[in-house]
This record gives structure tokens, C-alpha cells and sequence, in this order.
């Protein structure tokens, strides 16, 4: 019975995958079709046609996933000790020396 409800949730998924990205092709469509439209009208739209793709692949497992490795990767780059300018300015000036020798 758990591997059926797994296989109905992976199909689920998929379906919502599907249409998020129908739906987000849909509205990049209309923001062209529409032209007569204001601009500001259209981006507006789109926004919001983009936010609900966002949201409904974001409520799926793959979705999770990617939103995970996105946090975890910001989080690794706060982690990172970035050069002072200083340093940075040494280093260039060695590879310059480097590369003129």
C-alpha cells in the first residue's frame, strides 16, 4: 500500500510539474500576444502567472529539492571567507608580474 500511495504522489508531481510549466509558457504568450496591452499591465501579469508556476512546482518533491540545494548553497557562500581588498589587489599584482615575466 505505501509503495501505491508513493507511485500516486510521483504521478501527482509530474502532473503539477506539467502544468506549471504550460502555465508559465502560457503566460509569456500572452505577455506577447497582448502587446496592445500596457506594459506595465502585461509585466504585471506575468509576475503573477510566474509566481503561481513558482508555487506549484515548489509544492512538489522536486521542487522541495531544489529550493533545499538553493539554501544550502547560500548558506555555504555566507560561510566563505572573501579576500579584503588588499589582498586582492597583491594577488593581481602578482599574476601581472607573473605573466609579464
Amino acid at each position: 500500500m505505501n509503495t501505491k500511495t508513493g507511485t500516486i504522489s510521483a504521478s501527482l508531481d509530474k502532473v503539477k510539474l506539467v502544468f506549471s510549466l504550460i502555465l508559465f509558457a502560457a503566460g509569456i504568450v500572452a505577455f506577447y500576444h497582448f502587446d496592445t496591452y500596457s506594459a506595465l499591465l502585461r509585466v504585471l501579469s506575468l509576475l503573477a502567472i510566474a509566481g503561481i508556476s513558482t508555487a506549484l512546482a515548489y509544492n512538489t518533491e522536486l521542487g522541495r529539492g531544489v529550493w533545499a540545494l538553493v539554501y544550502d548553497s547560500r548558506m555555504e557562500v555566507r560561510k566563505i571567507v572573501w579576500p579584503t581588498q588588499e589582498e586582492t589587489t597583491q594577488t593581481t599584482i602578482v599574476v601581472f608580474v607573473m605573466v609579464i615575466v
